[in-house]
């Protein structure tokens, strides 16, 4: 019986490093992927499986197509398709970076590593603006229906953030808490947002059909910038698809007061295969 990675529905580990990886051209993509599962727990370490492999295969998953580069009225996301997307969770930095180094070498040289992000748990579950992150997350089967499917696979979109402090630090509290939707005190959402309100914008019970997705996202730092890593879980990618298409502005021309103070700069969907007999269960692959 095929069951979730269990590592989708869990509360957030404390810190995270997540993995990007490239598929190297030529390469072995049905060894590359019997690699993946031997180091894939589904807990520990959650996959995504991006295009690429499949279409080196010419294999389809339903459902998984590009990101979609998206504009609005001065506003961008950004397309950065990867072969390979992995959630390293955990609580120990040091643990975290010799995962991943195993991980890598494992891999090699059917899938090449190309970005490494380290992630942590700040303040509860608060973004680095101090706003609580993913306070309307579906719960319990809720959650389990927004975003697994009914093979137990699900979806995710990935989008790392970069937030401009110094132009959020110089809004006045009202402003910050009317960008957001709720006060940052004490996270009660306001009735009287502006329509730009981020809570607004993506209210997901707002949608037709509904918008639900279940929200997964640790703040990143590296040097001096730092952000939000979005990670969005889905029994489809139409919710998040459905959101973003607001947030920029094409549903009704407002965009996303978010955009005043942090902005994407990469973008990419995966497929998250299910779990069978303690490996992934990579049925389109043969596997």
């Amino acid at each position: 019986m095929s069951t979730p990675q269990a590592g989708i529905l869990l509360p957030l580990p404390p810190l995270a490093r997540y993995l990007a990886f490239s598929l190297a051209p030529d390469s072995d993509v049905g060894a590359g992927l019997a690699a993946l599962q031997g180091v894939v727990d589904g807990e520990r370490t959650v996959a995504g499986i991006g295009l690429p492999p499949l279409t080196a295969l010419g294999k389809k998953v339903a459902g998984l197509k590009p990101f979609p580069p998206l504009s609005g009225p001065g506003v961008e996301l950004p397309s950065t398709p990867f072969a390979l997307w992995l959630w390293l969770r955990g609580d120990d930095r040091g643990e975290l970076l010799h995962r991943a180094r195993r991980i890598e070498q494992a891999l090699t040289p059917v899938f090449e590593l190309e970005e490494s992000w380290d992630a942590f748990k700040h303040d509860g579950g608060r973004d680095l603006s101090g706003y609580e992150d993913g306070t309307e997350n579906p719960k319990d089967d809720a959650a389990v229906a927004a975003a697994i499917a009914a093979d137990g696979s699900s979806f995710v979109a990935v989008q790392r953030w970069l937030h401009d402090f110094t132009r959020f630090e110089a809004m006045q509290p009202e402003e910050r808490d009317d960008c957001i939707g709720r006060r940052r005190s004490d996270n009660e959402e306001l009735d009287d947002a502006p329509a730009s309100a981020h809570v607004k914008r993506t209210a997901q019970e707002s949608f037709s059909p509904e918008a639900f997705v279940v929200r997964r996202s640790m703040p990143w730092s590296e040097g001096r910038d730092a952000g939000l890593m979005f990670v969005a879980f889905g029994h489809s990618l139409d919710a998040f698809q459905a959101q973003m298409r607001r947030m920029v502005g094409l549903e009704d021309g407002i965009v996303d007061a978010l955009f005043r103070f942090t902005r994407p700069l990469s973008g990419a969907y995966f497929w998250c295969p299910p779990m069978q007999d303690g490996k992934l269960a990579l049925a389109p692959f043969s596997l």
